[in-house]
């Protein structure tokens, strides 16, 4: 049996909390990963893991291991990447989860240019609006904006946007322009449906909030996009997430002299380990990535 990959199995079974689902992310078969559990089990003389109809969960013995292993596993990483050098590429599999319309059109572009540096690393990208279970889904790292709803994430900012009232041209043309937040209430928007439908507005210190309407409800980025490019209305997003049309003039921004909050870009990584160097490093790319987007667009 092989000490390491035993670990790291045993590390990912609870992390995921089920045979099945580790063996999806270790790219093998179910009955390979129990083999390799009872296996290590049956070494250490100790039961490790409780089996229930809610799943596995670690037992005492089992917990203390876990802990050691993650560590152990970390370590041999950062020590197999220090006697490569700074150099050299990393390597395995990195499993990076963002908003589907952001990565498509800022992270997955430029991903030759990273796996470039890195010929033996692969990457899984999961696109997905929602906030996932980083530990559940084996996530390495997680790109997500705005507000981080837990205060124990471990997470790293990597850039900052603005936010922009938008619309088509072919949309003003036919329903006028806004010329203060006011105006707004009289206009269709388009809703997105992760966030509140009040939006709030500031200029030289004086604040305006505004309650819109619109008969169009989308809850992915994606449906926003079309339903805006379609002339359906106007609506609050980041310049990020309509970027080429901005770029295009396909979009424009309106009410420009009124601010909106800002949105962060963060790197989450998995709570109660380390992250990992193709985490750390991809982080750093992405960062490096943003900030010459936004040079562009300055």
């Amino acid at each position: 049996m092989d000490r390491y990959q035993a670990m790291a199995t045993f590390v990912r079974v609870v992390e995921t909390g089920s045979f099945s689902a580790a063996a999806r992310h270790l790219n093998v078969g179910q009955p390979a990963v129990s083999k390799m559990i009872a296996q290590l089990e049956d070494r250490l003389q100790v039961s490790l893991l409780i089996r229930s109809t809610h799943g596995l969960t670690p037992t005492e013995a089992g917990q203390r291991f876990y802990e050691r292993a993650k560590v152990a596993i970390q370590e041999a990483e950062e020590a197999e990447l220090a006697a490569r050098g700074a150099g050299a590429g990393l390597s395995g599999c990195l499993r990076v989860s963002a908003a589907t319309t952001f990565a498509r059109l800022h992270i997955v572009p430029l991903l030759p240019r990273f796996l470039a540096q890195h010929p033996e690393l692969e990457i899984d990208v999961i696109l997905d609006d929602r906030i996932i279970d980083l530990v559940a889904e084996g996530i390495d790292v997680s790109l997500r904006m705005g507000e981080l709803a837990d205060s124990s994430a471990v997470a790293r900012k990597l850039a900052t946007g603005c936010r922009s009232v938008l619309a088509t041209p072919g949309y003003l043309v036919r329903a006028g322009e806004p010329h203060n937040p006011a105006d707004l209430a009289g206009h269709e928007a388009v809703i997105y449906s992760q966030l509140p439908n009040v939006w709030s507005f500031t200029r030289d210190g004086a604040e305006a909030s505004v309650s819109v309407r619109g008969r169009v409800r989308v809850s992915a980025a994606e449906g926003l996009r079309a339903a805006v490019l379609a002339d359906i209305g106007l609506t609050i997003a980041s310049d990020w997430m309509f970027a080429p049309e901005l770029a295009s003039g396909a979009v424009r921004r309106v009410l420009e002299d009124w601010t909106l909050p800002p949105l962060d870009l963060w790197a989450v990584f998995p709570a109660g380990r380390m992250a990992s160097a193709k985490a750390r490093e991809f982080a750093t790319f992405v960062e490096g990535v943003m900030a010459r987007s936004h040079s562009r667009g300055a």
